[in-house]
Formats: C-alpha cells, structure tokens, sequence
C-alpha cells in the first residue's frame, strides 16, 4: 500500500487540478501579456464592495470579435482571481432586445458590420463596450481602439494591448474615495468658457475640476495660495494677458510645493477665424513674459510659425462655382500640423492624430535631474515663417515655395513632458524675501507638460453647442485632441503609473494565409490520423506488456 501512495498522491493532485479545485497559470509569452502589473493589482485590491462588469460582446459574430472577447473573458477572470468583488457577466444586447436607446445613453455607439450568408448580405449590430456597476455609480468603456491610418487587424492588437489599462483605469477613478482637484486658471485672457466646455466635460469625468479665478479679480497673489494648493494640477490654457513677476512667484511656489501643471500656450497671435473671413491676416508674437520661467525648466518657445508640408490638417474652402452653385473642397494646411505618435510615449500611444493649430517651435535646453520627453514633433519637410509677418489663403496654391521670410528647417517640437526634481526659478533671486515658507525645490519629483498652442484644448461650436474636443465639423474628421489631453492629465495625476500600461506592446503571431490554403488537406489529415495513432500505439504497448507479464 506504501508503495502504491506515490502514485496515488500525484493522480489525486492531477485529478483536483483538472476538475479546477486549484490552478495555476505560468505566462511564458515574451512581453508577459497575461501577467497583471503591479498598479494593477493594487488598484483591484482597493475595491471594497462589489462591482460588476457587463460586457456587451456576446452573440454571433465575426471570429476577430471572438478574440477580443476571449481576451476581455481572461482579463476579467484574472481580475476576479486577485478580487472576488469583482464579477462579471457576457450580455448579448440584441438577444435580450436591449433598447439601443438605453445603450447610446450609456455613451455606446454601435459598430454595423457586413455579414454574407447563403449569398445574401445583411449587418451585424455590435455595442463593443463593457459597464462597469459600483455602489450605484457606472460608466461605460470602449473595448474597440479608434485610431484613423490603422487597418482591422492592427485595430485589434491595439484594442487588446489597451484592455488592462482601460479597466484599471476606469475601477480607480470608480472606487476612488475622493477624485483628485484640477484647477483652470481664469485671469489671463485665457480661452472662453465656450471654447473650453469640451475639455472641462472630459476632465469631469475622472477629476474635481473648477476655475481659479484670483480673488482681488486682477492678478494672483498671497492670497490665492489657499485655493491654488487645493489643486492637484493646474490648466493654463492660451493665456493672452502677461503674467506679473508677483504671478510667476506663485506659480513658481506652487510647483515647488507638488503642483502639476499643463501648458497650453500661444506664442504668435494668428486667428484661423481672421483669415477666413479676410483671406490674410498679420501674425505677430505675443509676449507673455514667461520666457525666464520656462528657461529654468529648460524649455524655450520660440515665436516663428511652423509650416508641415507632411503631416497636416485638412481645411474646407471654396473652389469654385457651378451655375452659382459655391464648390467646396478639403485641402492641406500645412499650418495645421499634425502630432503623429512616433516614439510609443504612453501619453500619445494609440490615439488618432492630433491637431494643432498655428503652432510654434520649442526648443529642449536640457537640465540636470529633469527628464523631457518629445511628444510631438513636426516632419522631415517642414519650414520656420519668421514674424510678424502676413498668412494668406492663396499660399496653399504654391505649397512647394518659399514664401517671404520663410526657411526650411528641421523638425521641431510642439508638445514636451517634463519629470524630476525641480528647482526654484528664484532660489536666487530677490522676490523669495516677500515669500513666506518658500521653496529652493520640489522635496520629491514633479512632472509638467508644456505645448506650444494654446487651441489643442479648443472645441468648435455649432447653433451654441460644443462639439467634441478634436471634432472638426467642415471637414468631418475627428482628431485625437482629447484622448492626448486626458492622458496628460493622467500622466501629471497618476501615483501608481497606471498609464505606463499603455505601453504595452502586444506582438501579433499571425499564421501565414497562404500556407494554410496550400497545406489545409494535409494538415486536416494530421489531425484525424494521429490520435488514431497515438491511441494505436499505446494499446500495443499496453497489450505486448500484459502479454509479457501474465504470458509466463
């Protein structure tokens, strides 16, 4: 009986691993797609009641949308491991005659695909989203990666590489007791209430968010300090109006004392709306006496527009005229570059373009113990216009010239981040003596964003509503703005570096179509004649043995 145990034990341990009693995964995937990071599984952790996961990609539908749903199935699964709080379920929302009214309340748009059978062609509806339910809050996310230039396979490698992230995201600013304060400076003749509404809207969404407007109603001072602290990260949108030295002194504490801060900045005044209505317009730089601020963080925002003949935004105008009907056309503007990512920086990762308008050139200066990072930065072909000088309309028919004052040039920058220990602009400067407490630097690391337009935040409007952030309504195209400017304030306000999960790279091992159309009949075969095999070998091993054993 003894000797019978060792065989015994393992078989009972096989059988309880098999009927799942316990289990256990080893990833041995190169990039390590199925192990969950550290953020993630604190952020897990910190739920305290349950929540549920409704997950609307459940029913008939294209084998793409079954990876995607087998991925999403795992990832929950592996959530509920580290949490039992956390359930979740598969709905299919047309099966269930969900109204689809209900769901696009919810924030979900439909995705209609084609679908052929017996040679007819009809659409299958799909709602790609996932709700998650906590403590009677919900929200809804998008399992789908939008991103414009990207074919359906590479759609789906990025909808994937983005699923942990996009749920770990989405619990913490669910469970979180209280969600962090975003200030929106308001006394530099900043963008309108308007024009910003869309931006305000999205940051609502996972932050506190409120004006700071000072409180003698002219510039900021010692008194606003109170308020400015309570701010976790502070917005600086297009100001127009010089800050005083006495403003720089405070901002300056601010930073010093952890605040994050989000620039959004103008260097030459240049109005598209101007330009449309006149044709030209007279560009001239704005001085908004921040030029020694920036300096001491080793950036400098040089005033020369910058021309992309590569990588621009299109504009609608008109072209012509049929029987006095006006023809209209969409056409490059190579003084709306676009932001394309090309460095996987987790803050511009898997977004769609973004887009920039009359943006002007920054220049990386370099400091000890602060690291900057490009984000964005302008083509191969790109040009400096000196200013002030004059932008015309007709200068889109002669896109291959030099017009005055011009010069080709290298690509140049138009949006940086910033992160490490900074120092005070005036450690060595008088103004710190009027400044109680102050601050030589930051006690640990700090981080900043600086990009040099200030309409990247700006919405459109129509009949006095705001469009979504990045939506252009003449040429129809939705640009990346939002999703750029929500992950810089995750970036600035994100403790546990959840938004490093965004640069995941999840390699895609596709099998080789046309080998699978050449070789199907013989591996079919394989496949049918092998276990048979097996099976066949193992009954004679097992037959010449009890021959061998019971023959004697």
């Amino acid at each position: 009986m003894k000797q019978n145990l060792k065989y015994i034990i393992p078989a009972i341990i096989l059988l309880l691993g098999i009927f799942g009693v316990f289990s256990h995964r080893f990833d041995l995937t190169k990039e390590k797609r199925y192990t969950l990071s550290d953020a993630t599984v604190e952020t897990l952790k910190s739920v305290k009641e349950p929540l549920t996961v409704e997950v609307y990609l459940e029913g008939d539908f294209p084998a793409s949308f079954k990876q995607l749903q087998n991925e999403t199935q795992f990832l929950l699964e592996e959530f509920r491991k580290i949490n039992p709080k956390i359930d979740y379920k598969f709905i299919d929302p047309i099966a269930t005659k969900m109204s689809q009214d209900t769901l696009q309340a919810m924030g979900m748009q439909p995705s209609m695909l084609p679908d052929m059978k017996d040679g007819k062609v009809s659409q299958i509806v799909l709602f790609p989203y996932a709700a998650l339910k906590y403590k009677g809050y919900g929200t809804s996310i998008s399992l789908i990666t939008n991103q414009m230039g990207i074919d359906a396979t590479e759609q789906l490698t990025k909808s994937i590489e983005n699923l942990e992230f996009n749920f770990a995201s989405t619990i913490k600013s669910l469970v979180a007791d209280q969600k962090k304060n975003v200030g929106v400076l308001v006394n530099q003749d900043e963008l309108r209430v308007d024009e910003f509404r869309s931006f305000m809207d999205m940051t609502l969404e996972n932050y506190n968010a409120g004006p700071v407007i000072p409180v003698n109603k002219k510039e900021l001072t010692l008194e606003d300090l109170p308020n400015l602290e309570r701010m976790d990260a502070l917005v600086i949108a297009k100001p127009r109006k010089a800050f005083t030295d006495g403003e720089k002194v405070i901002l300056d504490q601010y930073i010093m004392n952890g605040g994050k801060t989000l620039w959004m900045i103008d260097a030459v005044n240049a109005e598209m709306d101007t330009l449309m209505t006149k044709k030209k317009l007279m560009a001239y730089p704005i001085d908004i006496n921040m030029t020694d601020f920036f300096f001491n963080y080793g950036v400098r925002i040089n005033a020369p527009l910058i021309k992309d003949f590569q990588k621009s935004a299109l504009i609608r105008l008109q072209v012509g005229e049929v029987a006095g009907n006006p023809q209209y056309s969409n056409l490059i503007w190579p003084y709306f570059p676009l932001g394309i990512n090309e460095n996987n920086n987790s803050i511009t990762k898997n977004i769609n373009p973004v887009k920039f308008e009359f943006p002007t050139a920054i220049d990386t200066l370099g400091r000890k113990n602060i690291k900057t990072q490009v984000l964005y930065e302008s083509s191969e072909r790109t040009t400096a216009k000196s200013v002030p000088n004059y932008v015309e309309l007709s200068e889109m028919a002669n896109l291959d010239s030099l017009s005055v004052m011009e010069k080709p040039t290298t690509p140049k920058i138009f949006a940086v981040s910033l992160e490490g220990k900074f120092t005070s602009a005036y450690a060595n400067r008088s103004e710190k003596n009027g400044f109680p407490n102050f601050k030589n630097e930051v006690s640990g690391n700090n981080k900043m964003i600086v990009i040099s337009d200030g309409d990247v935040g700006r919405n459109q409007m129509m009949k006095g509503q705001n469009l979504p952030l990045g939506a252009d309504l003449l040429t129809d195209q939705l640009y990346g703005n939002e999703q750029f400017l929500r992950n810089c304030l995750d970036w600035l306000l994100d403790d546990s570096n959840l938004i490093e999960l965004r640069n995941r790279n999840i390699e895609s091992r596709l099998l080789d179509r046309r080998r699978i159309d050449e070789e199907k009949t013989n591996w079919q075969w394989f496949n049918l004649l092998t276990p048979l095999a097996i099976l066949g070998l193992l009954g004679g091993v097992f037959f010449w043995l009890r021959k061998k054993k019971f023959g004697q």
